[in-house]
């Protein structure tokens, strides 16, 4: 298992910042690597997002040594997302089949986590979001079909698109976390439209079911004065709650938001208009 560190950055800084400077604050990539866990520990919220892909053998994770605990879930929550073929979590012993698209919310106080793939040759690809968390809830799985959806935006904008709330107080309770699913409609390219921020809560975004040819153009930033990051398949943009953050993409696409802070009121932002943006 490997932790890399993300500091981050205040809005005051991303003038002076290049695109590597930019990319070395605000993102993690290169967390799907075949056979291995990789994490990013952020200094936003004290989010950790990480990603993998176990493949002829399990993987497992559970000490806290890096994180400063006795255990990875001493005093934390997760949500883990398959974004690849079927594969199977164990989480105190239980074993939770994941198909793709499914997520398992894992509560506080969970000892270790084992991670497998169903086939080795199409592999799980588990997401992971883990934020500090002040009660003990159940670990449960929440399968696409139950996730929460809701119908977003118009053709006319090419930002037609279907959000699934997985772990939301409608749907699945935790303690500070958040997760989802969103996919834009054929033909729209656009996400997150109209842009906002939400100071009492950051965000990450993991980008997936790319083409290798194919990016997104994420957009972060003050409202007015803007800088883009260039994503690939599998890579995580890290937005904090002074940043503004919205997405076109080249090709067909999905994200995975996780989202924590002071509250679980999904509709608590501040919505800023396109022509404001600079």
């Amino acid at each position: 298992m490997s932790m890399l560190q993300r500091y981050g950055a205040g809005p005051d800084q991303i003038d002076a910042m290049l695109p590597d400077d930019l990319r070395a604050s605000f993102m993690a990539e290169g967390l799907f690597t075949p056979g291995e866990i990789a994490f990013a520990y952020t200094h936003y919220d004290r989010m950790i997002v990480g990603g993998a892909v176990p493949t002829s053998a399990p993987l497992t994770f559970g000490d806290g040594a890096e994180i400063g605990t006795p255990l990875f879930f001493s005093a934390r929550e997760m949500g883990i997302a398959n974004l690849g073929g079927a594969g199977t979590v164990v989480v105190g012993g239980t074993p939770y089949p994941l198909a793709n698209r499914d997520v398992l919310y894992v509560g506080r106080g969970t000892r270790e986590v084992v991670l497998a793939s169903e086939n080795a040759d199409c592999p799980a690809r588990f997401y992971m979001n883990s934020v500090p968390a002040g009660a003990d809830l159940p670990t449960r799985l929440i399968t696409r079909a139950e996730a929460k959806r809701v119908e977003l935006g118009a053709p006319e904008k090419a930002n037609v698109r279907s959000l699934a709330m997985y772990i939301h107080p409608e749907v699945a309770p935790s303690c500070l976390l958040l997760m989802g699913i969103t996919d834009p409609a054929p033909g729209s390219v656009w996400n997150t439209m109209p842009p906002h921020l939400h100071e009492r809560r950051m965000e990450a975004y993991c980008y997936f079911d790319l083409s290798a040819e194919d990016r997104v153009m994420h957009f972060m930033g003050r409202p007015d004065n803007t800088r883009h990051l260039v994503c690939a398949n599998g890579d995580v943009v890290l937005s904090p709650a002074w940043s503004i953050h919205m997405g076109a993409g080249t090709g067909p696409y999905a994200f995975v938001w996780g989202m924590t802070g002071e509250n679980q009121a999904y509709a608590d932002v501040d919505p800023v208009a396109i022509r404001e943006l600079r």
